[in-house]
Formats: structure tokens, C-alpha cells, sequence
């Protein structure tokens, strides 16, 4: 059936939104861009890892860790208060290694802090290095990475470099789910250029998951123990920088990092709830920030599972306008064929995504009713931590372990 003009004007959001995206969401710069310092002259690069029950991942970290064609750098374990044997694991890599890896058993959780931020700043406080890398313990690392993040942080005479990285996801909600929490971010930060070039702190964004600091940056606005009570500590870090009018510098690192953030449905609402309502509050004006979390779950409902229900709705709701309805649906598959490319995900997932959208839309609104309550790692916060903070293929990279 033919569409009339009506239908394809009411469904141009839908239409644009597939046609613009590839231009709209750049994939520059890319970390791998910046080029590699001199050996000689390499300055001495701290790598701080923030360990809370990460039995599991720390030894797959560690293995790509220790490869770093880096010339000068050391490990520091922190040790957060584990239960899992990740103390244990962390004391024979040190012990294997001890020319690189230093571990530190972190001491127990002051009142009025987060746990990674407690973590991270311990790890600062027995750090070396003239540079500082903070990285989680789901990441893995290409042999270069370090290189292209010191070379960047040289060249492009900044005072923080942070990445994307490609985002591996393998389970059935994984796939489902992640592709728009990732979307979200990637349409409100969609141009990296705007986020080094402004001035504005709610334009910036950092991932916590590879953050790069000059140790001369990190002290001036105070590391981790100014951004103490944020859960979203990546993003305060982020604005602390430009509001004290130093440089921040955001990159894509697909090809030098992969992390696999949550493994289970139980992991993704844990994780998604502790920080999308903060997160998205910190990145507006505040006259918006009570609404923000409700208005994207409401978009999320309305813009993606509107038209497919109105397909479904047709049979029995005469007045439904289908033609625009089909226009719309069509329109957003291939935005989310698109997506879940970009991904390395199975395409035969963007099938799926109005029951994405709506596990999104679901996670929204479990942030913003969880409010100043936030459960994460076992511990859980209460306070302004949780309301001030102010973001596949079935085999990864070669460096991924399988």
C-alpha cells in the first residue's frame, strides 16, 4: 500500500532519525589517532584499578594489562573490601609480578563516601605515576592503549582523556536492553568535538570505565575526594574539570577497549538504576532535573512503541492511522538494524526493540523512584551521593580472552 503525504510527514521524525544517525552520531576522534609518545621521553603512567568483588574479571584485566607495550607504567590493585576472593586473586598477580603490581587492601568505608571513589582515591594516594589511568576491572585493554592515551593527553595538551569503548554484550536482555541505554547516552553526547571544545560542565561527559588524568589535573580539583558522595563519579569528575577551566578530551577506543558491563538481567537493573535518572538530572539545566527521568521514559514509550502498538491496534481501532503507523516502524528498523551493527550485535535483535525500549523506558523510572536509595556491590547509599552527581558479535577482539 502506497504511503500518502500525510503519513510520511507524520512519521519524518521516525524517517530522519534512520537517515541522519550515521552522520548525526560521529565516531571521531578516535583514541587510536593520537599518536604514540617517545619511549625515551614516556612519562611514568599509574594504572588504578577499583576491585569490589571482581573475582571474575581481575585476572582477564590483569593479562591485558601486562602486555602494554607501554615503556614506564605500574598496576595498583585496590582492593575494595572484597568478599569473593578477589583479595586473594589480587596478592598472586602481585606476587607473579612484582616488579609491576602493587596491591593495595583497602581500608574500610568512611562515612560520606562511595565505595569506587573511596577505592580510587586510595589507589591515587600510593600511585607513582605522573600520569594517572583509573580503569574498571570489566575492561580489557589493547597493548596500546596506554600509548595512544598518553600520546593523546600530550598532544592534544589536555588535562583529562576519557573513551568509549566497545561494548560487548552476549546474553539475550543484554542485547535487548543495552543497545538503547547506549543510544540515550549517545544522543545526548552524540558529537565528541561539543563536548572538548565547550565550556559549559553539563555538556561534558567522562567514562569512568578509562579516565586519564595529568596527576598535576587530578589534584588540583581535587580527585575523588572532591566527587566523594557522587555515584555517578565519572560524570562529576568530568564537569569538576571544565568548570575549573581545564581541558577535557573524549575519544572513541573500540578498537583499544572492550568491556562487558553486566552479564544477567538481575546485573543490568542493579546497574542502570544506580546512576541513569542521576546521570541524566546532572547533564540539565536544574529547573528540569525533578522531570528529566520521567520525560525520557515517557519518549522512550511514545517515540518506539507507539507506532508498533498502533499496528497491532489497527484491527480492532478502525481510525488508527496505519500508513503512518507502518512508516514509522519501518523506519525504525533500520535505525536499530543500524544500532545494533554499530554494535557488533545480531541484527535480528532490532526486531525486538519496542521490548527494549520499554525495559529502558522501565529502568527510568526505577532510577528516579529509587531516588537517594542506591544499592551497588553490596553496599547501599543514601543521601545526596544519589541525587547530586553530575553517564554482538559471539567472539570479541583478539584481546579479548574468550
Amino acid at each position: 500500500m502506497p504511503f500518502s503525504t500525510t503519513d510520511v510527514l507524520l512519521a519524518l521524525p521516525w524517517i530522519a532519525l534512520a537517515v541522519l544517525a550515521p552522520v548525526l552520531i560521529s565516531r571521531k576522534p578516535r583514541l587510536s589517532d593520537g599518536p604514540l609518545p617517545d619511549p625515551g621521553n614516556a612519562p611514568f603512567v599509574s594504572v588504578i584499578v577499583p576491585a569490589r568483588n571482581e573475582a571474575e574479571n581481575l585476572p582477564g584485566l590483569v593479562a591485558t594489562l601486562l602486555t602494554s607495550e607501554y615503556p614506564r607504567y605500574e598496576i595498583i590493585l585496590v582492593d575494595d573490601s572484597s568478599i569473593d576472593g578477589t583479595s586473594d586473586i589480587a596478592d598472586k598477580l602481585a606476587a607473579n609480578h612484582r616488579d609491576v603490581i602493587r596491591v593495595v587492601h583497602g581500608e574500610p568505608l568512611p562515612d560520606g563516601w562511595v565505595g569506587k571513589c573511596w577505592a580510587c582515591w586510595q589507589g591515587y594516594r600510593h600511585a607513582k605515576g605522573d600520569v594517572l589511568v583509573f580503569t574498571d576491572a570489566d575492561t580489557r585493554h589493547h597493548s596500546r592503549l596506554l600509548g595512544h592515551a598518553v600520546g593523546t593527553l600530550t598532544t592534544r595538551r589536555a588535562d583529562l582523556v576519557t573513551t568509549f569503548p566497545r561494548q560487548l554484550m552476549f546474553t539475550f536482555w543484554e542485547r535487548v536492553i543495552q543497545p538503547h541505554v547506549f543510544a540515550a547516552i549517545m544522543g545526548r553526547y552524540r558529537n565528541p568535538s561539543h563536548v572538548n571544545s565547550t565550556r559549559n560542565p553539563r555538556d561534558v561527559i567522562a567514562n569512568g570505565q578509562f579516565i586519564t588524568f595529568t596527576r598535576g589535573a587530578y589534584e588540583a580539583i581535587g580527585g575523588h575526594e572532591a566527587v566523594k558522595t557522587e555515584i555517578v563519579e565519572d560524570l562529576a569528575l568530568a564537569q569538576r574539570t571544565v568548570a575549573s577551566k581545564r581541558r577535557l578530551y573524549l575519544t572513541h577506543g573500540q578498537d583499544l577497549i572492550a568491556t562487558r558491563m553486566y552479564r544477567s538481567l538481575r546485573a543490568i537493573i542493579e546497574g542502570w538504576s544506580r546512576n541513569l535518572a542521576s546521570g541524566s538530572r546532572q547533564s540539565v539545566d536544574p529547573w528540569l532535573r525533578p522531570f528529566l527521568p520521567w520525560l525520557s521514559a515517557a519518549f522512550l514509550v511514545a517515540f518506539w512503541i507507539g507506532p508498533p502498538a498502533a499496528l497491532l491496534m489497527k484491527p480492532f481501532v478502525a481510525s488508527v492511522p496505519f500508513g503512518w503507523a507502518l512508516a514509522a516502524v519501518l523506519a525504525s528498523l533500520v535505525f536499530w538494524v543500524w544500532m545494533h551493527r554499530r554494535f557488533s550485535v545480531p541484527v535480528v535483535t532490532a526486531l525486538l526493540y519496542p521490548l527494549g525500549a520499554f525495559m529502558t523506558a522501565m529502568l527510568f523510572v526505577r532510577s528516579a523512584m529509587l531516588g537517594d536509595r542506591v544499592t551497588w556491590r553490596g553496599r547501599r547509599y543514601t543521601g545526596p551521593a544519589a541525587t547530586e552527581s553530575g553517564v554482538s558479535r559471539a567472539s570479541g577482539p583478539r584481546w579479548w580472552p574468550s
